[in-house]
């Protein structure tokens, strides 16, 4: 069992940033691919980010220039940046990785509202 914990999440105004947190425990013998989901209210779990161990990087669309995924493979954990928030960015924000099955963190809520 790999066990996944998110932090970060809250509410901000849109334009602003806020940034994520997600540290994986358990079964980790190496590191493996990780990243994020969301999932809006009535909408389907989407992926957002994810990054290799080794550095490569892949980004949906609709916040490329926006979000930036990092991690520190020391602590098994992995970062979400993300400035100019917007309201379609509030959803709920998976922590995801990969070690022979997927696996998710709780979710953190980010919410962007005036």
């Amino acid at each position: 069992q790999v066990q996944l914990v998110e932090s970060g999440g809250g509410l901000v105004q849109p334009g602003g940033s806020l940034r994520l947190s997600c540290t994986a425990s358990g079964s980790i013998f190496n590191s493996k691919p990780m990243g994020w989901y969301r999932q809006a209210p009535g909408k389907q779990r989407e992926l957002v980010a994810t990054m290799t161990s080794a550095g490569s990087t892949y980004y949906t669309d609709s916040v490329k220039g926006r979000f930036t995924i990092s991690r520190d493979n020391g602590k098994n954990t992995v970062y979400l940046q993300m400035n100019s928030l917007k309201p379609e960015d509030t959803a709920v924000y998976y922590c995801w990785g990969l070690w022979g099955r997927n696996y998710w963190g709780q979710g953190t809520q980010v919410t962007v509202s005036s």
